[in-house]
């Protein structure tokens, strides 16, 4: 009997705690709060959108990516990649389909969630800007500016690429390498663990400083360009893009498409900065870096502004522009495939898209 109690009771409480628990998730739904349940899958859903949208959009121009990097990192004596159509041409004869896709798995396992914190972030970041702006200005139907958005932007961007930088540095080493180059590197965890061994782990982070530099105008005014020319066209409606205050997958396409182009054209000298950082000190690097022969010379650079000025001067200031032109094609694709993919994403799992919400 006594036994049968304690169950009846157990019982009983369990019930009572279950509809407490339900009382003040339908509490917390009637005042506008979202239940920590629902919170938590809401966070798991943007988590999940944008590290699908990142994946589907690297890997979509994964060619072009490796090409870039090639065209930023090749010795300058040794010239093997002269163009986009060249390089790509030359990638195909020597090292076949899997050469197009050198690097990408690693890109991949690095973007992912890197996308996924980069767009959280950004979400938590606007909407903790937007309280506070709201909260200054006294208006409460305000909406974020596009120079705040920029600053959200900016704020997510350094968040998502601090957090996955290592793997960022070794996806470096690990594209630039062919099948002619010492095989070192077999893996991002062998990449990985070879770097800390011979390098130490500051080594993990060479290059970081140019990249957060960059991070701000590249991601702030990729985020701000986008979520500028959604408004603007929603508003004006112009040439009968919008329908029902809704705009198309082919209009959100090409806002995602100005956003990159403005980004990356900004950012992209550091970028070249970053990734020759990134190859300074590989013990039996890839000839690509290092060239051939005579002309075979280590990279080596003390800071951020010794890269610039020694690429200036022995290359010119063209060189900070070296890959720019498979990186426009590139970034263009991949930066509105990543937006729209997002937001589609977003609506499949049923995640509510509006700061303002």
């Amino acid at each position: 009997m006594a036994s049968e109690d304690v169950v009846g009771k157990t019982t009983s409480e369990s019930a009572v705690t279950t509809i407490v628990n339900l009382a003040e998730e339908a509490k917390h739904a009637s005042e506008g709060v979202k239940a920590p349940s629902h919170v938590f899958l809401s966070v798991c859903k943007s988590l999940v959108a944008g590290g699908v949208a990142g994946g589907v959009s690297r890997s979509a121009v994964a060619p072009l990516e490796r090409l870039k990097i090639l065209l930023q990192v090749q010795n300058p004596h040794s010239i093997r990649y002269s163009g986009t159509i060249q390089g790509l041409k030359y990638i195909w004869k020597t090292e076949g389909v899997r050469g197009m896709f050198k690097g990408n798995g690693t890109n991949c396992a690095r973007i992912v969630p890197n996308s996924a914190v980069k767009f959280y972030s950004y979400e938590q970041a606007s909407k903790g800007i937007l309280c506070l702006y709201r909260q200054q200005t006294g208006e409460e139907e305000a909406q974020l500016t596009p120079l705040l958005r920029l600053g959200a932007g900016a704020c997510a961007g350094i968040i998502a690429m601090s957090a996955t930088y290592p793997m960022d540095m070794v996806r470096g080493r690990l594209t630039v390498q062919t099948e002619k180059s010492p095989r070192q590197y077999r893996g991002i965890f062998h990449a990985l663990t070879t770097v800390l061994r011979e390098e130490g782990p500051r080594a993990l982070y060479k290059g970081w400083l140019p990249s957060v530099i960059g991070v701000v105008p590249y991601v702030g005014l990729n985020f701000a360009v986008y979520e500028s020319l959604k408004d603007w066209l929603i508003k004006a409606r112009p040439f009968g893009l919008v329908e029902d205050s809704e705009l198309s997958v082919t209009t959100r396409l090409a806002c995602g498409a100005a956003a990159g182009t403005v980004g990356q054209t900004v950012a992209y000298p550091l970028d070249v900065i970053r990734r020759r950082m990134q190859m300074v000190g590989w013990k039996d690097a890839a000839s690509i870096v290092t060239g051939d022969g005579k002309s075979k010379a280590p990279l080596e650079y003390t800071g951020m502004i010794d890269a610039f000025r020694k690429t200036v001067r022995h290359e010119g200031a063209r060189a900070l522009y070296k890959g720019l032109v498979p990186n426009s094609v590139k970034v263009v694709p991949s930066i509105a495939i990543a937006f729209v993919t997002y937001e589609v994403v977003k609506d499949i799992l049923g995640v509510e898209m509006r700061i303002s919400d």
